[in-house]
C-alpha cells in the first residue's frame, strides 16, 4: 500500500531545529521526517506555498525529496500581500510551469473564519487575490489547491465565473468541511476533497458523515502537517497549560489517518489505498511522472 500526502507544509518553522544553522530549508530534521514517512509507505508529499517568501523553500524541498510543490498566496497571508506579489507569482509560474515537480497553483482560497478577514477591505482583498490566482491557474492550465473556511459558496462562485464556458478545473478542496450540497458542487466542477486529521475526532459528526457518504472517487488524503493533528496527537488547552506538549503532526501519520477512514467506510485499507492513489493522480496529474 502506497500513499500520497496531498497537502503538507514541511517547510514550516515547526520542522526547524534550533541547533541547525543552514541557509537551506533542507535540514537534518526534515530529512529524517521525510525518510520516516517513506518507511510508512508515504510515496509522495505535496508542499503548497503560502506566500512568495516561501516559493523557493517548497521547490527546494520537492527537489530534495523527489516530491511535488504548488505555488500560491494563502488567504491568511493576503493581508500583507500586494499586487507586486501577484505579479511575482505570475512570473514564477511562467518560469516553472515546465518543472515536472510543480503540480498546482496553491494554496489559495478564502478564509472567513478569522473575524477581521471576513469584513470590509480585507474580505474584498481576499476575494480579489483568490480570483486573480484562479485566472493564473487557468492561464497556465494547472490544478488548484483551495483553502476553504466558511467560504464554500463564494469559492464556488469564483470557480464558475473564471472557468466560464471553456475550462474544466482540476485540483483539491483542502480540508473540506462543508455541506453535502457544497461537496457535490465542487465534485461536479472536477475537484477532489481533502480529508485529514480532523476526521479522526469522534465529535466531528458532519465531517465523518461526509467521509462515509461521499463517493470514494471524490476523496484524497492529507496531513496538513504540522497543522490539523489527528486525535491521538491533539492536546487540549488545559492539557497544554499543564505542561503536556502538543503532538507534532507529520507525513508519517497519513497511513493511520487512512486507517480511520477505511474503518469508517467499512472497506479494507488496501481498497482505500488504491482508490485515493488514483484520485490523487486525477486531481494533480503531474504527480504521475514523478512516481
Amino acid at each position: 500500500m502506497l500513499w500520497i500526502d496531498t497537502h503538507c507544509h514541511l517547510d514550516a518553522a515547526e520542522f526547524s531545529h534550533s541547533a541547525e544553522q543552514s541557509f537551506s530549508v533542507v535540514s537534518g530534521l526534515r530529512t529524517s521526517l521525510r525518510d520516516f514517512a517513506a518507511t510508512q509507505n508515504v510515496a509522495k508529499c505535496i508542499y503548497p506555498a503560502v506566500h512568495p517568501l516561501n516559493f523557493h523553500a517548497v521547490r527546494e524541498l520537492a527537489q530534495a525529496y523527489g516530491d511535488g510543490y504548488a505555488l500560491g498566496i494563502h488567504p491568511l497571508y493576503v493581508k500583507d500581500a500586494s499586487e507586486a506579489d501577484l505579479a511575482l507569482l505570475d512570473a514564477e509560474l511562467a518560469l516553472r510551469v515546465a518543472d515536472a515537480r510543480l503540480v498546482a497553483v496553491g494554496e489559495i482560497g478564502l478564509d472567513f473564519f478569522v473575524p477581521e478577514l471576513k469584513i470590509g477591505p480585507l474580505r474584498a482583498k481576499q476575494t480579489h487575490f483568490y480570483r486573480e490566482q484562479l485566472k493564473l491557474a487557468k492561464k497556465y492550465d494547472l490544478p488548484v489547491v483551495v483553502h476553504v473556511r466558511q467560504s464554500a459558496d463564494l469559492l464556488l462562485k469564483g470557480l464558475r465565473d473564471i472557468a466560464a464556458q471553456n475550462y474544466s478545473w482540476r485540483g483539491i478542496i483542502h480540508a473540506f468541511n462543508g455541506s453535502e450540497a457544497q461537496a457535490a458542487a465542487f465534485i461536479k466542477l472536477g475537484f477532489k476533497l481533502g480529508f485529514g486529521g480532523a476526521m479522526t475526532f469522534e465529535r466531528a459528526l458532519q465531517l465523518r458523515h461526509l467521509a462515509v457518504t461521499l463517493p470514494l472517487d471524490a476523496i484524497v488524503l492529507e496531513t496538513d502537517a504540522p497543522d490539523m493533528p489527528p486525535h491521538w496527537l491533539y492536546k487540549t488547552a488545559a492539557q497544554r497549560e499543564a505542561g503536556e506538549p502538543q503532538g507534532r503532526n507529520e507525513p508519517a501519520q497519513l497511513p493511520r489517518i487512512a486507517q480511520v477512514l477505511a474503518d469508517l467506510r467499512g472497506i479494507s485499507t488496501e481498497a482505500l489505498s488504491q482508490a485515493v492513489w488514483a484520485n490523487s493522480l486525477a486531481a494533480l496529474p503531474k504527480i504521475k511522472p514523478l512516481l
